[in-house]
C-alpha cells in the first residue's frame, strides 16, 4: 500500500524541479494527480510517463479562471480533491529597494502570492464539502529570515505565503481541512539560474553544479534535493499528518538553525589567537 492510496491531488508548477519530482513521488505512493504548468511539451511528457494516474493541464496560476478550471478538472476526472500543492513559483527581481520596478514587483507577487490565494480559494469549497483535505503551500526560508534570497521581493512574497497559510488554516481547520506550508532551504533546482537571468533551458542544466555549491551551506553535508521537499509533501498530504495544521515545515538541513559548528569553532580559534597576541 502507498501512503497516498485513494488520494487525488493537484500539483502546480509540475514541469520541473520540486513540482516534477513531487508528481512522481505522489503517483508512486498511490495518488491520482492533476499537474499544471505553462510548458505544454514538458507537462504532456510527464503525464505520459506517469500514465493513467496523471492528467496535465496547461495553466497560468495567476489567472483566476484557469486556476478554478484546474481544480474543477481534478473533481471531474477523479471525483474529488484531497490535496492541493501550491508549488508554482519563479524568480523575482534582484537588487535593492531603490531599483525595484513596480511592474516586475507586481508580476512576482502575482506568481508567488496571488496564485496561492487562488488555489486555496477554489479548492476550499470542494474540501469543505468532503469534510477533509490538505492544502500545502510552498514557502521558503527566505520568507522566515531576511538575507536568504538574492531578491528581497521573493523573500517578502514568501513571508506573505507563510502567514496567509496560517490565516487560512485557522478558518478551514474548522472544516477538517488542513493548510500547511513547506519552507525549503538551498534546494538544487533551476530557480537560482532563472533568478540570475539564465534562460529556462539553461537554468534547468544547473542543478548538478548547485549540488556542489550548496553542499557546505548547512550542517547536513549536501545540498537539498527536490526529493526532500517531495517526501515532506507526501507526509502533509497523507493521513499521517491529520493533526498538523497551520504549520510551516522547514526543510533546510538546519541552515537557519544558527552558525555552523565548524564556523563557530574557527571564530573561537581566531579569537584565542587574538588574545594571545594581545597578551
Amino acid at each position: 500500500m502507498g501512503r497516498l492510496d485513494g488520494k487525488v491531488a493537484v500539483i502546480t508548477g509540475a514541469t520541473s524541479g520540486i513540482g516534477l519530482r513531487t508528481a512522481e513521488v505522489f503517483v508512486a505512493e498511490g495518488a491520482k494527480i492533476v499537474i499544471a504548468g505553462r510548458r505544454i511539451p514538458e507537462g504532456e511528457a510527464l503525464a505520459k510517463q506517469l500514465g493513467v494516474a496523471c492528467v496535465f493541464r496547461q495553466t497560468d496560476v495567476t489567472v483566476e479562471a484557469q486556476m478554478q478550471a484546474l481544480i474543477a478538472l481534478a473533481v471531474e476526472k477523479f471525483g474529488r480533491i484531497d490535496c492541493l500543492f501550491n508549488n508554482a513559483g519563479g524568480p523575482a527581481q534582484t537588487g535593492g529597494i531603490e531599483g525595484l520596478e513596480v511592474e516586475r514587483f507586481d508580476t512576482a507577487m502575482a506568481t508567488l502570492v496571488r496564485s496561492v490565494m487562488l488555489g486555496m480559494k477554489h479548492a476550499a469549497p470542494y474540501m469543505k464539502k468532503q469534510g477533509a483535505g490538505s492544502i500545502i503551500n510552498n514557502g521558503s526560508i527566505a520568507g522566515r529570515l531576511a538575507g536568504y534570497s538574492s531578491s528581497l521581493v521573493y523573500g517578502a512574497a514568501k513571508a506573505a505565503v507563510i502567514h496567509l497559510t496560517k490565516c487560512v488554516a485557522m478558518e478551514l481547520g474548522e472544516s477538517n481541512v488542513r493548510v500547511n506550508s513547506i519552507s525549503p532551504g538551498a534546494i538544487a533546482t533551476g530557480i537560482f539560474g532563472k533568478a540570475l537571468g539564465l534562460s529556462t533551458d539553461a537554468a534547468e542544466q544547473t542543478p548538478a553544479m548547485l549540488r556542489d555549491v550548496y553542499k557546505t551551506a548547512q550542517p547536513i553535508p549536501r545540498a537539498g534535493l527536490p526529493d526532500d521537499i517531495a517526501h515532506a509533501a507526501v507526509f502533509l498530504a497523507s493521513d499521517e499528518s491529520s493533526f498538523v495544521n497551520g504549520h510551516d515545515l522547514v526543510v533546510d538541513g538546519a541552515v537557519t538553525g544558527g552558525r555552523n559548528w565548524t564556523q563557530q569553532q574557527q571564530g573561537l580559534t581566531a579569537l584565542r589567537k587574538a588574545f594571545d597576541q594581545g597578551a
